[in-house]
């Protein structure tokens, strides 16, 4: 795709730097990775090359025409492969998402990485490449290998969420065109538009957003308060923005815009970097964002002008209990009762919900377990849902986005039911009047579907990863990591290292678990367990070795680990943590 119909082959990005990146787009880390990748391709030009070789996770993510929504929706500016069976995937040997994989001019593989994160890494690669191969006579920048696809005519394009606004008006972020539109009720007509509608940030009535996405009004005395109506979780610019609805005047009320990497002790809420958050939901006396980029959920407090963690770890994964220990993975939907705090959790395919300090699990089986089945909850499966809403009989209708449906969860019989099909990856759902309303994301619209109510029991889906064989009882578990060139560890705040361990089941580990300050561990296996997953969470500060101000650098990664237990295991797990 993005080529004008032309193949490509590996022959043909001879003479050029080529990062392939292998992603899927559900992934939260695969879309942070193509916002780092843009100023790569603006500072190289037509020396460096980005092929996108889209292996998927989910069913929904095999079809080209899902496919090539998303590479327009996310403004993907250079060729993709579509690698539907994860042939290419296999080729390169790639074990996550997301991974990048360097090609120098001559066709060698010379570095490969996974994660995000590693823009400063692939610069400097990069930079070197076209230094050595341009001082060799051996780059060749003979024009780009992009095609951009002509520029559709819609009123909306992609849009994410929506709320009703006092009035009867619904506005909606019009996700793909960095702007907020106000519709009439009857759903097409453009009452006013806030934003340019391009890609940045700024504030005023000029204002830029960069795919925003959750929107949440504020209560009347708040809002007179603190000066504003609404919040936006304007997503990839890192920031919650709050909006005068009288004017459209747009001010950042929450993040640095910088990527949130650690915390960085502070409560304020101009001064804490967010990672893309994603939905909003009054509850309880202050706003709670979904932060799909760091699995977890946070609040914030517009009055005090504050902003902290809420429920979450960051651990990637699907466990209950109270909010400071739950796991979560990539929740992008929320809905608010008086007593309860709903969400979706999207790539556990999981219906949650928050109550009296605690997460519970209503649907959803796991990171790998997906499909289109109703019935008892406890076997229903969803696939990678984006919104909800609590209908007024009290139950919570779920925009369930890959099976392209709307469903139902009823709390009273721990039931679930499909309202409506054939619906194009719906993102959100509100009740306008009465009616129930979908976001249908990739037809560009809001409509209101006839409801009805059937069971469908459709296949369960399950993603298998290759498992690493270890022996039972005792493994050691190293880091590796070197810092990079003309850095050094960074002592000035303590250790510079952090490993966080943890297991799914936690079961699994009967020793080891927990954060410390040393690369490598000494874990210890429980008996009786055959096979789950490691989480493993590695961080480590740098600082320049020779400068005179000498800038900090922070790496990060985490991994999910499948493992089983076998007798011909390996005793001895390394993982290196790439600078």
């Amino acid at each position: 795709m993005n080529t004008g119909g032309r193949d490509l082959s590996l022959a043909d990005l001879r003479g050029r730097v080529a990062i392939i990146d292998f992603w899927t787009f559900c992934c939260i880390n695969c879309l942070h990775v193509l916002d780092e990748l843009r100023p790569l391709e603006e500072k190289y030009g037509d020396a460096l090359v980005i092929i996108g070789v889209h292996s998927p996770k989910f069913e929904h993510e095999r079809d080209p025409q899902a496919l090539a929504a998303a590479v327009e929706r996310y403004g993907v500016e250079h060729p993709v492969l579509d690698d539907p069976n994860l042939t290419t995937w296999d080729a390169f040997a790639a074990r996550a998402w997301p991974t990048l994989v360097v090609i120098d001019p001559a066709g060698y593989v010379v570095s490969t990485m996974a994660g995000e994160g590693h823009l400063e890494a692939l610069d400097a690669i990069v930079g070197e490449l076209v230094a050595e191969h341009t001082a060799d006579g051996t780059l060749d920048t003979a024009g780009s290998l992009y095609v951009a696809a002509p520029p559709a005519e819609t009123a909306l394009r992609f849009p994410g969420k929506a709320i009703e606004l006092p009035g009867g008006d619904v506005l909606v972020t019009d996700s793909a065109r960095h702007r907020l539109v106000r519709l009439a009720p009857d759903l097409e007509t453009v009452v006013s538009v806030i934003g340019t509608g391009e890609r940045g940030r700024a504030d005023g009535t000029e204002a830029q957003f960069n795919e925003p996405q959750g929107l949440a009004l504020l209560p009347a005395e708040v809002a007179a308060e603190a000066g504003y109506d609404l919040v936006v979780a304007d997503t990839v610019n890192h920031l919650l923005r709050g909006v005068r609805l009288a004017d459209g005047h747009v001010t950042t009320v929450a993040g640095t815009g910088k990527q949130w990497r650690m915390d960085n002790g502070t409560a304020d809420a101009l001064e804490v970097d967010l990672s893309s958050p994603w939905d909003l939901a009054w509850f309880e006396g202050e706003l709670i964002i979904a932060m799909a980029g760091i699995h977890q959920l946070w609040s914030f407090d517009p009055l005090a002008r504050t902003a902290g963690v809420y429920a979450g770890t960051t651990v990637e994964s699907l466990k209950d209990g109270p909010l400071d220990q739950v796991w979560m993975a990539q929740p992008s939907g929320l809905a608010a009762t008086a007593d309860r705090l709903w969400l979706v959790d999207s790539e556990t395919s999981a219906l949650r919900y928050v109550e009296r300090g605690a997460m519970h699990t209503a649907v959803g089986q796991g990171l790998f377990d997906f499909g289109h089945v109703d019935g008892p909850a406890a076997d229903a499966l969803m696939q990678h849902p984006l919104g909800l809403a609590v209908l007024p009989d009290g139950r919570v209708a779920v925009a369930d986005t890959y099976n392209g449906a709307l469903r139902a969860y009823d709390p009273s019989t721990e039931t679930v039911a499909t309202l409506a099909a054939d619906l194009a990856e719906p993102s959100d759902v509100i009740v306008l009047g009465g009616k129930v309303v979908v976001v249908e994301s990739a037809a560009h619209r809001l409509t209101a579907p006839d409801l009805g109510e059937a069971a469908v029991s459709g296949q369960h889906h399950r993603v298998t990863r290759k498992r690493t064989k270890v022996a039972p009882g005792a493994l050691r578990l190293e880091v590796l990591f070197e810092p990079a060139a003309g850095q050094k560890l960074d002592y000035t705040f303590g250790s510079p290292i952090q490993v966080t361990i943890s297991a799914d089941p936690p079961q699994l580990l009967a020793e080891g678990a927990g954060k410390g300050e040393e690369l490598g561990r000494d874990l210890v296996l429980a008996d009786g367990i055959e096979k789950g997953v490691l989480q493993v969470v590695a961080q480590a500060a740098t600082c320049d070795a020779e400068a005179e101000h000498p800038a900090c650098h922070l790496t990060r990664q985490d991994w999910g680990v499948p493992i089983e237990i076998a007798e011909d295991g390996v005793s001895t797990l390394r993982l290196v943590l790439r600078a």
